[in-house]
């Protein structure tokens, strides 16, 4: 990875961290609606490739109060598709460089789109056949639990899986309805910390695969290229190769297989860096703070957005005082 230094952060190179589902909120940056020029014309962008639905989303971004709505796959996949892409373009549009980015779930997708490897029109007709497919799927949904992926094996089984390993305590499991409820009241009955996650469908888990047939061969037609910015893959831990790139079924297995955050933010942070969460929420920004790396004060971390829901002008500042670290002043 080649350096870039901005201003306000001296000696660190900046890497992008876009988040994934669970990060979703109602109205997650609606602030920045008319009032930011780039995240403007970007999102449009974004909502324009994604077809006859890019109207519909637009409307329950900016006006759905219900997170019934906004959690399911329908709407949470492409609007965190392209919100990913349009804070990245923001951050971009600023001369920031960034030397990596790291998606995690969904964000993996955005992270392609602003590396290069697909272009924009060509990501949103993948995100709209996946969304389709995972639409039929079985109900399901996501547990995140304060345990290790060893702690969490023994109340796994009945199509209940890991679905992501976050941090050295922080597993999520995957599965469907009936069994990942009664494998998360066995959690908490045996002291055990487990939350839900925003979904309505058990992302990462196999029981999407025959929801996913066909997937790789839709993927196939679209052109690949290489990473201009270097992309560390989620589901690998390493950095993303032209190979893997160019291979169909790296991307149509991707809402099937775990995510591996936290070996990939390893790799990452092998070096000092300043990460910035270009997305909805503090999620990774919070998990990124537990590494020694960061404890440490040997690398940083920078969220664009507030925590959770709130009123317009809350990301607006948010979006300023970041700009404010890196030393771009914006006007929004």
């Amino acid at each position: 990875m080649t350096h870039d230094t901005v201003r306000g952060n001296p000696g660190r190179p900046v890497a992008l961290l876009l988040p994934g589902q669970g990060s979703q909120h109602v109205r997650m940056a609606a602030g920045l609606a008319g009032a930011e020029p780039v995240f403007d014309r970007a999102m449009g962008e974004a909502l324009a490739a994604l077809g006859e639905s890019g109207a519909g989303l637009r409307s329950a971004w900016l006006h759905e109060d219900r997170p019934s709505v906004i959690d399911h796959v329908t709407h949470s996949q492409p609007l965190l598709f392209a919100l990913d892409y349009a804070l990245g373009k923001l951050v971009l549009s600023w001369g920031v460089r960034p030397v990596a980015l790291l998606g995690h779930s969904i964000g993996e997708v955005a992270a392609a789109v602003l590396a290069g490897v697909f272009t924009l029109a060509d990501a949103a007709a993948m995100v709209h056949d996946r969304v389709g497919r995972l639409a039929a799927a079985p109900p399901g949904g996501m547990v995140a639990v304060a345990a290790s992926p060893q702690e969490v094996a023994p109340f796994l089984g009945d199509g209940v899986v890991v679905g992501a390993v976050n941090a050295p305590r922080q597993t999520v499991l995957a599965g469907p309805d009936g069994p990942l409820r009664a494998a998360a009241d066995a959690l908490r009955g045996a002291g055990f910390i487990a939350r839900p996650v925003a979904a309505t469908t058990a992302f990462h888990s196999p029981v999407l695969a025959p929801a996913l047939r066909g997937a790789a061969e839709a993927i196939a037609a679209l052109p690949v290229a290489a990473p201009r910015i270097p992309v560390v893959s989620g589901y690998t831990g390493r950095r993303l190769s032209l190979q893997e790139a160019a291979e169909p079924d790296f991307w149509a297995r991707q809402p099937m297989a775990p995510v591996m955050f936290w070996p990939a933010l390893e790799f990452l942070l092998a070096e000092d860096l300043l990460l910035i969460e270009a997305g909805p929420g503090q999620g990774l920004a919070q998990l990124a703070r537990r590494h020694p790396a960061v404890r440490s004060g040997r690398s940083a971390v920078l969220a664009l957005l507030p925590p959770g829901p709130g009123p317009g002008d809350a990301d607006r500042a948010a979006v300023r005082a970041a700009a404010a670290v890196l030393g771009r002043p914006v006007a929004v």
